[in-house]
């Protein structure tokens, strides 16, 4: 099954045409398809790593507050573990209870510098260690930096091609960037800086790092926990450039609808100590919830050879279950929509954010009497497999989180499927995405993964392919 746009070359800009014909580059004599698989191999089977859990006793440089039992490091820098209460209103609907959250409100680079080699577009792309991920070394973006990582706060050796990022940023040029949330569930407000930047002349080479090109990712997208997550947000800012045909809503309209969403949703966020947080219960290597759904917290002990910092402690965050998420794909008038939920988190920024038609952890929305679950939940787990455009399991952030995978899904719909939807879901072209893209909180990172997933959809036909 497909879903096809035509890319017209004589309608795309300069920019246009450069992506565009790095997105249909399957191939590259810079770095052939056996070189990056032996490459990645390699550095997945010698970059010398150890991860193992250990007790909260045994984490050397953070501490459990005396005064708010918050889990702080000794810096005052990195990020804290500490206790939200939340209370939501909207439809008449109300709830409000109290969890721990990660809170770390320095904003950090993620980064993908590009250079053209034979007239195409390449990124450099790394192999990079994150203590929490399923498949421990995966593709990164050239530079993925908290700013305690690049001003040196952690004492470790230099991040390397920062200074294509930070000013005076003499050797590049900006193409993309905007600030961008990260999961709204599990931390409290946070935001990345994404860039892409193009470099002005020759660049260093190193050992772990690749130039790679769109094509090239895009058919690794299609595979589970290569691509890491700080890479497919960094890459949802690069557009599709398609000619998709005119739109169900106009922008105008999207954005009036996400204002009144925003305007008459109640979300209140009070921070509280973590020793004070309900239904949560410390132990001496977790914290975790009394119902044992959620997530837990943990402390960590990790050995790299290839990072900044090359042993050191941590708390993660580990979630209960395998998420799941997933966009809905319909044709309307002949033009591939995508539904969006207008969704509230606990720790989200503005209220409300676009996400995917279906977010949860499919385990515990199952336990929930059905007026309760999510909606379209059953549609997608009953799903045909035919009408899978994208189905795959990709890791979370690596860094704060331990073992999170969600299974990313683009489900097809005909046209039986109503146009006509509740009103905090909203019909969306990839395009329109793309354009809210340019600023900040308007899609999740959920939102963000699946559209560059859509892309890893695109062959070189110019088609939507499964």
């Amino acid at each position: 099954m497909t879903i096809t746009q035509a890319v017209s070359p004589g309608t795309l800009t300069r920019p246009g045409r450069r992506f565009t014909l790095s997105a249909q580059t399957l191939d590259s004599p810079v770095t052939p398809n056996p070189v990056f698989r032996e490459w990645f191999a390699e550095q997945r089977r010698t970059n010398r790593y150890e991860v193992r859990r250990i007790p909260f006793r045994d984490l050397v440089g953070w501490r459990f507050s005396d005064s708010t039992g918050n889990l702080v490091h000794d810096s005052g820098r990195f990020f804290s573990v500490e206790g939200l209460q939340v209370r939501a209103e909207w439809e008449g609907h109300a709830a409000s209870w109290s969890q721990p959250i990660i809170n770390q409100p320095e904003i950090g680079i993620l980064g993908i510098v590009v250079k053209e080699f034979d007239g195409v577009l390449h990124c450099l792309m790394q192999a990079k260690m994150e203590p929490g991920n399923l498949e421990t070394v995966q593709l990164s973006p050239t530079v993925q930096a908290t700013r305690s990582n690049y001003t040196g706060v952690h004492k470790g050796a230099r991040v390397n091609y920062i200074e294509y990022f930070a000013p005076p940023r003499t050797g590049s040029r900006v193409l993309f960037d905007s600030l961008q949330s990260e999961q709204g569930s599990w931390f409290l407000r946070k935001r990345n800086r994404n860039m892409v930047v193009e470099a002005l002349g020759p660049v260093p080479a190193h050992e772990d790092f690749v130039w790679l090109t769109l094509g090239q990712i895009h058919q690794l997208l299609r595979e589970s926990n290569v691509v890491n997550m700080d890479a497919r947000t960094v890459l949802s800012l690069i557009p599709s450039y398609a000619d998709e045909g005119p739109p169900l809503h106009s922008m105008e309209h999207l954005l009036n609808r996400l204002t009144e969403i925003k305007a008459h949703r109640e979300l209140v966020q009070t921070s509280m100590p973590l020793a004070a947080v309900q239904n949560w219960r410390r132990t001496e290597d977790a914290i975790a919830h009394d119902s044992g759904h959620h997530f837990t917290v943990i402390a960590a002990s990790v050995a790299a050879a290839n990072r900044e910092v090359t042993r050191w402690t941590q708390p993660l965050l580990a979630p209960a279950e395998q998420g799941l998420s997933a966009f809905l794909v319909r044709r309307i008038g002949g033009v591939p929509h995508l539904l969006a939920h207008a969704r509230s988190e606990a720790g989200v920024l503005d209220v409300a954010e676009l996400g995917p038609t279906v977010q949860c952890q499919p385990g515990r929305a199952l336990t929930l009497p059905l007026p309760r679950r999510p909606r379209y939940l059953d549609l997608v787990l009953r799903a045909d497999p035919g009408t899978l455009l994208y189905d795959t399991v990709q890791s979370e952030e690596g860094g704060r989180f331990h073992h999170a995978g969600n299974r990313y899904v683009l489900m097809e719909v005909g046209g039986e499927f109503p146009v006509d939807v509740p009103g905090d879901f909203l019909w969306v072209t990839a395009g329109q995405l793309s354009d809210l893209l340019r600023h900040s909180n308007y899609l999740n990172i959920e939102a963000r993964t699946l559209l560059s997933a859509l892309r890893a959809a695109w062959a070189r036909g110019g088609a939507y392919a499964r």
